[in-house]
């Protein structure tokens, strides 16, 4: 229950939509009942029954009530039939079943506009809640959460919700005033037998209930093998190249194959228990009745009863009313905990924390006037160290090489400046400030990153040049990719900067994108960048235009450099060499080579 209510949370703003959906359901509820009781004086016509019992002689005075409307209806229904006999009272009764029908399918379907506003504002507010905490969730977290399953949580699961959690609201508001209203209208006719009907129906809804429970279970464990499907479908479609190159499709198919027959397995046995439901309750309502049948007959054939054949008839109709939307009811509960398993999986996102966020009142970053500064730096992913007691310092305007074995962790270095992780001992300072104390959002401002792998998006080159600056200048734009040794192939493209690129940059060469990427930083025009291996996956010719263009980008920039060719950095104002997370050489190029060790080692393997 606590899930569902959190999930209506997030239909605000509804200032009167419920209490105008209650009102319209109440008028249903009310014309609905006055269909059937209307019935009762055409059938004590149609059986010549006693009418005059009913009969009201004088037009009754104003009251809220019932009882006062029954009574006009009956007034004019005596007065119809003293004028102008039986036949007319049929026509009077028929017009007043037409307007009943109208008008309680106008308020239904002004309820049911009501309620498509509630299940709109609901999913475009927990679709947009879940993207927006998903961006401010740290780097570690989509390390240690399969993409696939995220996905999955984000649109299978948030559809699972609209479908079963939202949808079902109508029956969940809707039936239990028409059960309440039937019932109302059923006591009136005969408290005896209602109370029957009260005693029989709890045992219909404790079976349900039961059925219900047993769903949510298999619901959540059908939503997880929907994520694990989703995230081999992800894998599939990104490493395709691979597949096909190491002649894999039997060993990805049967891996699919294998996570779609333990969904399909799950999902049936959900059938098995949520196609239970009908028919259980369509026979215990069969049943019901006959078990009213068989006391109400003995009511009506009895002369001290006040229930007559007429009444009998229409009590027998309302009450099997009554199971439409008992059925409906239960139908939704199975529904509804399917999507409070996907309600808690979602969830489990919305509850997760960020690890990296603001102090309380953090402090802008100024432009840097001195150092960035490592102290003592050490840093773990979970268990396993891969940084010890680093120090080291990048003086403004000066270019700083990271080098070494693969898994030394020079790219946890570059991560923790822009924060991406903050270390677990030692401070990282921003001129002699903590980057802690330092708003995110300003920080991160400083700098500009470029990384191997170029992350573009399915979009033009334009937007993605100028992603983060929405509102810079075509001029800028061209600037940028003139500096980046972009512009020449980008007016080449069959719509120039306003050319898409597919997804992930797929139309562009792994120089082009890498260009596109350093176009976007020139753009940005940081003061601190940040170059993690920019040039290690290109070719020669690539390499040259992409090293020209990070060139030109780390001019008067205080710059870190991660270096897999080392011909790349030999310029640099200082090279520290990490291995094991560990800085084990640092100086200028000269006198690394002068000194020998792990540098002099690194340098003959790549000349040879």
């Amino acid at each position: 229950m606590k899930t569902y209510l959190r999930l209506l949370g997030f239909a605000r703003p509804l200032g009167w939509v419920f209490p105008q959906y209650a009102g319209l359901i109440f008028l249903h509820t009310i014309f609905r009942i006055v269909n059937f009781t209307a019935l009762i004086p055409v059938l004590q016509i149609l059986f010549n029954l006693n009418t005059e019992r009913k009969a009201v002689t004088t037009l009754p005075p104003f009251s809220v009530s019932d009882q006062y409307f029954i009574d006009v209806f009956y007034y004019y229904f005596g007065s119809i039939i003293q004028a102008e006999g039986k036949v007319a009272a049929l026509y009077f009764i028929c017009y007043v079943l037409v307007a009943s029908v109208f008008l309680s399918n106008l308020f239904q379907y002004l309820s049911a506009l009501l309620l498509a506003r509630v299940r709109v504002n609901t999913v475009t507010n927990l679709r947009n809640r879940v993207f927006g905490h998903i961006t401010s969730l740290h780097l570690g977290y989509f390390t240690e959460n399969r993409k696939g399953d995220l996905m999955s949580r984000i649109t299978t699961d948030v559809q699972q919700i609209e479908e079963s959690v939202i949808s079902t609201l109508k029956v969940i508001i809707k039936e239990p005033f028409l059960i309440i209203g039937y019932f109302i209208a059923l006591m009136r006719m005969s408290a005896e037998l209602t109370l029957y009907t009260l005693l029989l129906i709890p045992i219909s809804g404790g079976i349900i209930s039961y059925l219900a429970k047993r769903l949510k279970k298999r619901a959540r464990k059908t939503q997880q093998s929907l994520g694990r499907m989703t995230g081999i479908l992800d894998e599939t479609l990104s490493g395709m190249r691979i597949i096909k190159a190491f002649a894999a499709r039997s060993y990805i198919m049967g891996r699919f194959a294998d996570e779609v027959g333990r969904y399909g397995k799950q999902n049936f046995n959900i059938a098995i228990r949520s196609n239970l439901v009908s028919p259980i309750s369509e026979f215990l309502g069969v049943l019901f009745i006959s078990v009213i049948l068989l006391i109400g007959g003995k009511m009506v054939l009895s002369e001290t009863s006040t229930l007559d054949a007429a009444q009998f008839i229409i009590f027998l109709i309302l009450f099997s009313q009554i199971l439409n939307p008992a059925k409906a009811i239960s139908s939704a509960f199975n529904n509804i905990q399917r999507g409070i398993a996907s309600g808690e999986r979602v969830f489990e996102i919305l509850d997760t924390r960020p690890r990296i966020n603001d102090k309380e009142s953090p402090r802008d970053a100024d432009i840097l006037t001195n150092a960035i500064e490592f102290r003592g730096v050490s840093f773990a992913y979970e268990k396993k160290t891969v940084l010890k007691d680093i120090d080291f310092s990048i003086p403004k305007g000066k270019v700083i090489a990271l080098v070494g074995p693969s898994g030394g962790g020079k790219s946890t270095i570059a991560e923790l400046i822009p924060r991406f992780y903050d270390p677990i001992e030692g401070q990282i300072l921003l001129d002699s400030t903590d980057i802690r104390d330092i708003s995110l959002k300003s920080l991160r401002q400083q700098m500009g990153i470029v990384s191997q792998e170029s992350v573009l998006f399915n979009d033009t080159v334009f937007q993605n040049i100028a992603f983060g600056k929405p509102d810079s200048k075509i001029e800028d734009v061209e600037n940028a990719a003139r500096i980046a040794n972009a512009h020449e192939f980008i007016v080449q493209l069959p719509d120039g900067y306003h050319t898409f690129i597919g997804d992930r940059g797929g139309k562009l060469s792994g120089g082009q994108r890498q260009r596109l990427s350093i176009a976007r930083a020139v753009l940005k025009n940081p003061p601190i960048l940040i170059l993690d291996e920019a040039t290690s996956a290109l070719d020669s010719e690539s390499e040259k235009l992409v090293q020209e263009a990070l060139y030109n980008l780390m001019k008067n920039r205080t710059t870190l450099v991660i270096a897999h060719r080392l011909s790349t950095i030999q310029n640099a104002d200082e090279i520290i060499v990490i291995k094991s997370g560990k800085i084990i050489q640092r100086g200028t190029h000269t006198q690394l080579l002068e000194s020998g060790g792990m540098y002099n080692k690194l340098i003959k393997i790549q000349t040879v």
